[in-house]
């Protein structure tokens, strides 16, 4: 293949697909916004599945990589009632297809894989347009471009790639999390810590959720859900951590106070994560020389597949490519083909807003 590829985003969908071309012999150049991989924390916990996340770690040849990287005895899962009564306790018996490991270890893993150079760091995109033929044109911020035959969105929920394929935007869920942290928890939280057990605690009740994980070195991240709307969020005031915390907390009166110290003992200023998701099916008509992957292409509700359907498309994408290295466009083509089913059938699998009862009933009912 004698056409370079142009990668917009150097999270984990844009890095595989750049590893991937780069086993295949394929020149690549990845921009990312970010001024450094060190710029800002990249996040908790991932799930990476057997069925998606790690065959595309298998085309990246970075199994190795990966198994040194899992945290043992993660995939355990508690459901807990709101008054912390535990209805379902599952251990980790190392049999479970989805180990979970920090998305920071996993992206330094993809970055180490790749030949100094193939990101450029502080590449922020301004603009993106179509100079014809399959040929496209990239405008960062501070006024420089590129052009390419060959460019790819990964660039995420907000991309600067897609409105070259398509007028969708992303709209608000109706629900938020506010993201929260306690360390050393063993030691400093000891009741929380044991309501969170090895694993990941999940405390559900219909427009209320507290979600967690135990990190390494001892953390526990949370993810405390409202659905609520924008408007609701606006009149919290999180630059001032000790109110905002207390009007979270406020919403959980009544919760066991081990779960609700999931808020009130955070560690960190609460961080709030508006929800936002791309319309459910969202494809686009084939245009000459571009495509999308990841959160800009199916940016979802967060179900758990996010980042492995990211690493899934990067690496399906690199191998059509490789495939096809004199026609571009069946490439294109071939990848967007299982791109779309696959992406659409995850949105229609998200988990019900109900209470710990029915989210075991509903596991149940899906064979879990």
């Amino acid at each position: 293949m004698h056409t370079s590829v142009t990668i917009i985003g150097a999270g984990l969908g844009g890095l595989a697909l750049a590893r991937v071309l780069h086993i295949h012999g394929v020149s690549v150049t990845v921009y990312e916004a970010e001024p450094s991989p060190e710029a800002r924390a990249q996040g908790g916990l991932l799930d990476i599945h057997d069925y998606n996340g790690q065959l595309a770690l298998k085309a990246a040849g970075l199994m190795d990589e990966f198994h040194a990287i899992v945290l043992e005895g993660r995939q355990a899962m508690r459901i807990l009632d709101r008054d912390g009564t535990v209805l379902l306790d599952e251990p980790d018996d190392g049999m479970g297809g989805r180990p979970e490991v920090q998305r920071g270890d996993l992206r330094q893993i993809l970055l180490d894989s790749l030949p100094a150079g193939t990101v450029r760091w502080g590449h922020k995109v301004s603009r993106t347009r179509a100079l014809g033929e399959g040929r496209h044109e990239v405008t960062f911020a501070d006024g420089t471009t590129v052009v390419t035959s060959l460019l790819v969105g990964a660039d995420g929920a907000w991309s600067r790639v897609r409105p070259l394929l398509s007028t969708a935007t992303p709209r608000y869920i109706g629900k938020s999390v506010v993201e929260t942290y306690l360390f050393d928890a063993a030691t400093r939280h000891p009741a929380t810590a044991k309501a969170v057990g090895g694993g990941m605690l999940m405390a559900p009740s219909p427009g209320r959720e507290i979600f967690a994980h135990r990190e390494k070195d001892d953390t526990l991240h949370a993810y405390v859900g409202l659905s609520e709307p924008q408007d609701w969020f606006g009149s919290i005031d999180f630059a001032d951590p000790a109110k905002a915390t207390a009007m979270i907390a406020q919403e959980f009166d009544g919760w066991a106070p081990e779960l609700t110290a999931l808020i009130t003992d955070s560690d960190v200023a609460p961080v709030l994560r508006p929800l936002y998701a791309l319309p459910a099916g969202h494809r686009w008509d084939r245009v000459p020389g571009v495509t999308l992957l990841g959160d800009a292409a199916h940016l979802a509700a967060p179900n758990g597949e996010g980042a492995n359907l990211a690493m899934l498309d990067g690496a399906e994408l690199g191998e059509a490519l490789a495939a096809h290295p004199d026609d571009i466009e069946a490439a294109l083509a071939e990848y967007e083909r299982a791109m779309f089913p696959r992406s659409a059938e995850t949105v229609t699998d998200q988990m019900p807003e109900v209470d710990a009862h029915g989210l075991i009933e509903w596991f149940a009912e899906k064979g879990q």
